[in-house]
């Protein structure tokens, strides 16, 4: 180890430029680490947050069923029938509107039944009411961007008017904030003509699907069978939220390459330093150095300069982070970031162990002739 230590000493400017190179590669895997967790929080948080196991969607929706889906009263009805189910209606679609202070915000109208597992509550005003069906309870983001409690928001294009009853957590859907409101008020929004004004007639009662609590004996097999739908689980529905798919897809393949990048880099740098040092690794030889030592002496100084540069890393992506976390999508919690920096150490050691044959093959006579 000390001859390692004095070996990084003496060539630091060759370790200090590879340790730059896995600083920016560790860097990267974080940062693009944050923001595939940030996209899909800002894509599915709402439906993270919903206390149900599953949700029933009509049959033949296969894709984007938060759109395609329409579930009728009678499905929700025999849901709420099975044993074992707890269930209740689930409305989804996006609208956009102006509060009476002139605010326009785009909204993802989440219709639920007010009391029910469904409903979020509220922490600060009022919760959802079936006293007051235009009552709505929106998320932080849209407190962020300028509705308040107490405000009259007016949907574009129908002129239904909502009341900002209170506020809750964190929520969106498709990046957009989540407003919560009777299921009722989201089948007049949902179903309304543009421009039949607030009056029109009453909207059928459908639903996006029907949220499902299922306890251990609830078979939701039989219960698709005799009712038509089709049952996921809340994360297999993660899919039907708009983008979320591809924005996994593309950003996980970045991360998978970046992956591929570290041990790479690494491993061509130290097969070059080991090809580079071969007559001073022959010489240890033959002064009785063992090959396993010889080998752990290089490990040690790959293994410093990987977690070394990865650390500060790790410290680079925080930082990136906190800069611009409340700006856009980015997420990195310290869990995820410690075990995609783990990965990066991992990877880039394997690339480097990977390309130290030439230590533990090194021939003492045959090197040592050869430099005379």
């Amino acid at each position: 180890m000390y001859l390692a230590l004095l070996e990084l000493k003496a060539a630091r400017g060759r370790f200090l430029l590879m340790g730059s190179v896995v600083v920016l590669v560790a860097a990267l895997v974080g940062i693009v680490g944050g923001f595939t967790t940030g996209l899909g929080d800002d894509t599915v948080s709402a439906l993270r947050a919903l206390p149900a196991t599953h949700l029933a969607f009509a049959r033949g929706a296969d894709s984007d069923q938060f759109a395609r889906s329409l579930v009728g009263a009678p499905e929700l009805d025999g849901w709420r029938a099975r044993r074992g189910v707890e269930a209740t209606g689930l409305g989804v679609s996006i609208a956009r509107g102006t509060t009476d202070r002139k605010a326009e915000v785009d909204f993802a109208a989440f219709g639920v039944e007010p009391r029910s597992f469904l409903d979020p509550g509220s922490t600060t005003g009022a919760p959802l009411s079936d006293a007051e069906p235009a009552g709505i309870v929106v998320s932080q983001r849209l407190v962020k961007d300028g509705v308040r409690v107490g405000d009259t928001l007016t949907v574009d294009r129908l002129g239904i008017t909502l009341k900002v009853r209170g506020t809750t957590g964190r929520a969106s859907y498709g990046h957009v904030a989540v407003a919560y409101m009777p299921v009722a008020t989201w089948q007049r929004i949902r179903f309304a003509a543009p421009g039949a004004g607030p009056a029109a007639g009453r909207p059928p009662r459908q639903y996006s699907a029907v949220a499902l609590r299922a306890g251990p004996g609830a078979d939701l097999a039989a219960g698709d069978a005799a009712l038509g739908t089709r049952t996921l689980t809340t994360t297999g529905a993660y899919a039907a939220a708009p983008g979320y798919t591809g924005e996994r897809v593309t950003m996980t393949s970045i991360q998978v390459f970046l992956y591929a990048i570290a041990p790479l880099v690494v491993g061509a740098f130290f097969a070059v330093w080991t090809v580079q040092r071969l007559p001073e690794l022959a010489l240890l030889r033959a002064l009785g150095a063992s090959r396993p030592r010889l080998l752990a002496h290089t490990l040690a100084q790959a293994a410093l300069v990987v977690v070394a540069g990865t650390a500060a890393g790790a410290a680079l992506a925080a930082g990136v982070g906190l800069l611009v976390g409340s700006e856009v999508p980015f997420s990195l919690p310290a869990t995820g970031l410690a075990l995609t920096m783990a990965t990066v150490v991992l990877v880039g050691l394997a690339g480097a162990a990977v390309t130290l044959r030439k230590v533990t093959t090194v021939d003492p006579m045959t090197l040592l002739g050869a430099g005379r």
